[in-house]
């Protein structure tokens, strides 16, 4: 699954959860927004506290726009059965920056590889219906430098063309990470370098 020639992508910014019963088991699925690995890590480690007795807790997440950034954990469960169906319901919504984590308390009832499929695909499912899915632009990052007395003008600029400012350092001379629309970077670019005493380059990521 790759975005990288779109101008959009869909993700969630909140968190949302919906729960799943078969058998006596019951599956809880949490669905939350994550930005990087570590925001990841420590999603999972929080879940994880608030079900320490859960039998299971599986998930699957995928990052950035190029396809390959996701990881599927079965957490114990016969291999197949967790993680993938999770990923197949993120990716059903063409969603990104999105984990999914799936806890199980055992009911005592084996419910089979197909049981299982179903259980952690539907409360996945059930979890991303009820969490509002929001558009957001694809986005280049540059750095700009420039001279302080030119912010009013990098400002306007950045407000008309929906461009957003990452970080700042204000000195005497200044240097920002800008974010700009993916569909807009030849104007932008061309515009701010037309700037007096205005530098741009690509950030480094």
């Amino acid at each position: 699954m790759t975005m990288i020639n779109q101008e959009f992508y869909y993700t969630i910014e909140k968190a949302g959860s919906a729960e799943f019963k078969d058998r006596g088991s019951k599956f809880i699925a949490i669905a939350q927004p994550i930005a990087s690995v570590e925001a990841f890590k420590e999603a999972l480690n929080a879940i994880k506290k608030l079900h320490p007795k859960a039998t299971h807790h599986c998930f699957a997440y995928r990052l950035g726009l190029d396809g390959n950034n996701f990881r599927v954990n079965d957490d114990g469960e016969p291999s197949g059965t967790a993680g993938r169906p999770i990923l197949g319901q993120i990716d059903s919504k063409g969603l990104t920056g999105v984990l999914v984590v799936v806890v199980r308390y055992f009911g005592g009832t084996l419910l089979g590889v197909p049981g299982l499929i179903n259980a952690y695909r539907s409360a996945a499912a059930l979890a991303l219906q009820i969490t509002p899915l929001v558009q957001k632009q694809v986005e280049k990052e540059f750095e700009v430098q420039f001279d302080y007395t030119m912010i009013g003008e990098i400002m306007a600029l950045a407000k008309q063309y929906n461009c957003r400012v990452v970080r700042q350092e204000m000195q005497l001379f200044c240097n920002m990470t800008l974010a700009i629309p993916k569909n807009r970077v030849t104007e932008v670019s061309y515009k701010l370098q037309e700037l007096k005493n205005v530098e741009l380059s690509p950030a480094r990521t």
